[in-house]
């Protein structure tokens, strides 16, 4: 079933086979909600794009190329779907809390690569983190934590 519905959020037949692994539908899901991040605004960035990719490369400890790809399936499935649950439920399903607590981070990441941060940007954060059972006050230390490490960066 699982596979049916990966299928349908932008994988393709062949990449959607019974031997996927846990850990290549959370790189699916986790790349979904920061495309979904980038699109809220409905502006597409280029630096949110560069953000992404280094991101998902970083974090999954995948090549370049790989997250170029996982980006791009990520893009279709996110201009797909009609929910998010789909995405979340499975992050919530196979993720502890520190571990959602960083894919809260990865899209602030997005959410203020390009420095301004958007209301849609902000609420699609706040309810992906309620998706994920994530508190209040955690979602906003991450953003804090974020906002911080921009300023390091401007120094």
């Amino acid at each position: 079933m699982i596979d049916r519905l990966l299928s349908f959020f932008g994988l393709p037949d062949e990449e959607a086979t019974p031997s996927e692994t846990a850990a290549q539908r959370i790189r699916h899901a986790t790349a979904v909600l920061l495309a979904e991040i980038a699109r809220a605004d409905h502006e597409r960035q280029p630096v949110e794009r560069t953000a992404m990719l280094e991101l998902l490369a970083t974090q999954f400890g995948v090549s370049a190329a790989d997250a170029e790809s996982l980006l791009r399936r990520a893009e279709a499935a996110a201009e797909n779907s009609v929910s998010l649950h789909e995405f979340t439920r499975l992050l919530h399903e196979e993720l502890d809390y520190a571990e959602k607590e960083r894919i809260i981070e990865m899209l602030w990441r997005i959410a203020l690569a390009d420095q301004v941060l958007d209301k849609y940007e902000d609420y699609m954060v706040g309810k992906i983190a309620e998706l994920l059972y994530i508190a209040r006050g955690d979602v906003i230390r991450l953003r804090n934590r974020v906002y911080d490490s921009l300023g390091d960066q401007a120094d």
